[in-house]
């Protein structure tokens, strides 16, 4: 796929960072529909070209977003070589280099989240609660909240099970099943619905 037929999936003036990014590597880039268990990711092929794979469904600052992550894969690798950890040092530095260098194509409004995250990129989108609100604001408009909007004492359901919040623990909330009468822990970020 040529870099400009990915224009309609990317916020404007991306074209220029793209094209110094390729390079001259190889690179096969597909367009998935939307997918649960990732966002995208980045493969070596056999031949020596490059696969990275994005889904279709994400908004366009994400996109360029996840295509700069799997990006990062692949000069991270060409740079240091294939024996580097997939998410070490090496990937880190050059995902925090590619975010802070494209960081003017960012909405006036995500920049401080972008900023902040490239400190320490994390591997998964999920693992940064300021990335995963910021794109998940259409989904306020549902009846599920964040468990760390809600106080210990609120109940709530998840997965058709009733549950009430027993006590906050440094990050994660600890939970009463109230139909097994048994304690799970929940991270701040899962969704839940809120019983009033």
């Amino acid at each position: 796929m040529s870099i400009s037929l990915l224009e309609k999936y990317l916020p404007e003036n991306t074209l220029p960072y793209l094209k110094t990014w390729f390079g001259e590597h190889s690179i096969h880039i597909k367009i998935t529909k939307g997918r649960n268990s990732k966002l995208g990711d980045y493969r070596k092929m056999p031949d020596k070209s490059h696969q990275i794979t994005i889904n279709s469904t994400l908004q366009p600052p994400l996109f360029f977003f996840v295509l700069t992550h799997e990006l990062a894969h692949l000069l991270a690798f060409e740079n240091f070589g294939g024996r580097i950890s997939p998410h070490g040092a090496e990937w880190k530095n050059t995902f925090k280099i590619m975010l802070l260098e494209s960081i003017a194509i960012y909405p006036e409004d995500l920049k401080p989240v972008i900023l902040k995250f490239s400190r320490s990129p994390k591997a998964n989108f999920m693992a940064s609660p300021d990335l995963v609100r910021y794109f998940h604001i259409e989904n306020y408009e549902d009846e599920s909240s964040y468990i760390e909007d809600l106080n210990p004492g609120d109940r709530f359901t998840y997965k058709k099970q009733t549950y009430v919040i027993e006590e906050k623990r440094k990050k994660n909330y600890l939970c009463l099943n109230l139909d097994t009468s048994k304690k799970y822990i929940f991270k701040p970020l899962a969704r839940v619905e809120k019983l009033s």
